[in-house]
């Protein structure tokens, strides 16, 4: 585990995990604990409204543990990893100026990828090609565009769902304009610098304990159902504004209950393949983990996980 800051960049913290493995509270217990101020690293908390399939802090834990980058755009605007960089960046210095180290807690893992390594600039939108790539679809259907991905951009294929029609073609389009696949573009990256001496943590489960996250991401979901999600994306949809093509709605739960709404399958269809694609999510989370260096992993089923984080943190003060 790390050991105390000898460089003459400011410490970071990167909390990270897949979902439902408890970092919101383990993130909690650490401010109460340690000089640091949280930053959420959440490409669907950015959005206001979109509080219990998000599963966003409540507000009872944000009163005891304020979470910066949460409700920071509304639903019917894209929030882009770059967005995310640049917001990031100027509430750490923020945190930094305070004598506070920043804690950038989540599972959003390409944002906390773009904040360490930075962003290449990539093509902007090409009309004729997206046309084009919408035209084949509506032949073949997104999922053998996904396939085709999968052949020119297996990386990039691997962290996106067959039927999320919109990053399936910005990735597309990307290799028809530069004759190279996105996933290269990230890895080949421009001003990349990362000012800060990062110490990074990830809760996982053990490899013979997939199940239990399984169970644990079902338990959560029915949770949330309980708790009024189907009325919450309701909600959603009577603003007027809000469609299954943003960012925002076609996240993990939102997207599932919204063709549940729209009659496209019946509630225990929208059931299962919201839990399906929520165990997807988190597959895609752990392999994003799994090639991530430097990382420290703990167990997030640990019984003494609070006591062993706080213990090894604090070597960093």
């Amino acid at each position: 585990m790390p050991e105390k800051n000898l460089s003459s960049k400011p410490p970071a913290i990167f909390l990270m995990g897949p979902t439902a493995t408890g970092k919101t509270d383990l993130a909690i217990t650490l401010y109460q604990t340690l000089p640091v101020e949280l930053i959420s690293v959440d490409s669907t908390l950015v959005y206001r409204g979109l509080d219990i399939g998000s599963g966003k802090p409540t507000q009872a834990q944000l009163e005891i543990a304020p979470h910066r980058l949460i409700d920071c755009c509304e639903p019917n605007k894209p929030y882009s990893a770059a967005s995310f960089r640049k917001d990031a960046l100027k509430e750490m210095e923020g945190i930094v100026n305070q004598g506070k180290i920043p804690l950038l807690v989540g599972g959003t893992m390409l944002y906390f990828k773009a904040l360490q390594n930075g962003l290449s600039p990539l093509p902007e939108a090409n009309a004729k090609i997206r046309k084009e790539l919408e035209e084949e679809a509506k032949i073949t259907g997104w999922p053998a565009l996904h396939n085709k991905l999968k052949n020119l951009d297996p990386k990039a294929a691997a962290r996106i769902e067959p039927q999320d029609k919109q990053r399936i073609a910005r990735a597309l389009e990307v290799f028809k304009v530069t004759g190279k696949p996105l996933s290269n573009h990230f890895e080949d990256l421009g001003d990349s610098a990362f000012p800060y001496q990062l110490t990074a943590l990830a809760l996982v489960p053990e490899e013979t304990e997939r199940k239990s996250l399984h169970d644990r991401i079902e338990m959560r979901f029915d949770n949330m159902l309980k708790k009024g999600l189907i009325e919450e994306v309701i909600g959603l949809k009577a603003r007027g504004d809000c469609h299954l093509d943003l960012p925002a709605i076609r996240s993990v739960g939102y997207r599932q209950v919204w063709q549940y709404l729209d009659g496209v399958f019946g509630y225990q269809e929208m059931r299962e393949q919201a839990i399906a694609a929520t165990r997807q999510l988190a597959k895609r989370q752990l392999t994003w983990l799994r090639h991530w260096e430097g990382v420290y992993y703990f167990d997030y089923r640990g019984s003494s996980l609070k006591e062993e984080v706080i213990s090894n943190l604090s070597k960093l003060f």
